[in-house]
């Protein structure tokens, strides 16, 4: 299997983000996270991922402190994982690719879980970049102003 590069001193904050968490495996356990998944097992349960496989994802999780590990709130001797503020800050992406993925890979009528406001029960209002004037922002209102080498190749 090839060598994964590293990402983490890219210029790029897309490519240092996917670095972290841009396998399917690590954005699962964080939704699963946000879901109230805080063991183990119950992420393997829910994910169906080998053992070997999810430990190391939520090593990597941890050690890039998306989540905490900490001991069992109910005092047995597990440990549980929690999101901290950095993981909390997923939330977004999260919600981003579940609209994506509800507009775009569901046939029309097709049955998903669709997320809610806890309170109200209503829809979660579709998430959109907008411009300073409030407007959406489209992919041709936007560029990337590149630094380093990478501008002066240009």
């Amino acid at each position: 299997m090839a060598q994964r590069r590293d990402m983490s001193g890219d210029a790029c904050p897309v490519a240092r983000t996917v670095d972290v968490v841009g396998d399917r495996w690590s954005l699962l356990i964080v939704r699963d996270a946000f879901d109230g998944a805080r063991r183990f097992g119950e992420f393997q349960r829910s994910l169906g991922i080998a053992r070997n496989m999810l430990t190391d994802r939520l090593r990597m999780l941890v050690d890039v402190g998306v989540l905490a590990a900490a001991p069992a709130s109910d005092g047995s001797a597990y440990q549980e994982y929690v999101l901290t503020d950095k993981g909390r800050a997923l939330f977004p992406v999260i919600v981003a690719l579940r609209q994506w993925g509800e507009a775009h890979l569901f046939a029309p009528g097709e049955p998903y879980a669709p997320m809610v406001e806890r309170r109200s029960g209503r829809p979660i209002v579709s998430m959109a970049p907008r411009t300073h004037g409030g407007r959406p922002l489209q992919p041709e209102d936007a560029v990337v102003e590149k630094i380093g080498p990478e501008k002066d190749a240009d």
